[in-house]
């Protein structure tokens, strides 16, 4: 038997840090899936992803709460905006 929900989300999920571990998993995908298909589409759809993991990398440095993970992710945020950016050169040349 399935467990009834209580209708609030648990802590998990409204914890900033684990926001922003979430919110980088999807920017990864949609990096990756511009990485491989390499349309305006695509593309923009990632630098939406960044943006909002922007956000969520603020709030998580504003509650400075698991700081190692959020440098982690910090890290990794900027190496997927770096990817983003050549795919997006690739893009404009053609």
């Amino acid at each position: 038997m399935a467990k009834k929900s209580s209708g609030t989300p648990s802590w998990k999920q409204n914890h900033p840090s684990t926001l922003l571990s979430n919110s980088v998993e999807r920017t990864e995908r949609a990096v990756k899936q511009a990485m491989s298909h390499p349309e305006e589409f695509a593309v923009e759809h990632a630098f939406n992803s960044i943006e909002r993991t922007e956000n969520a990398l603020f709030n998580a440095e504003q509650r400075q709460e698991h700081l190692d993970i959020v440098e982690q992710n910090k890290a990794k945020l900027s190496e997927l905006k770096q990817n983003l950016n050549e795919v997006d050169e690739m893009v404009n040349d053609s």
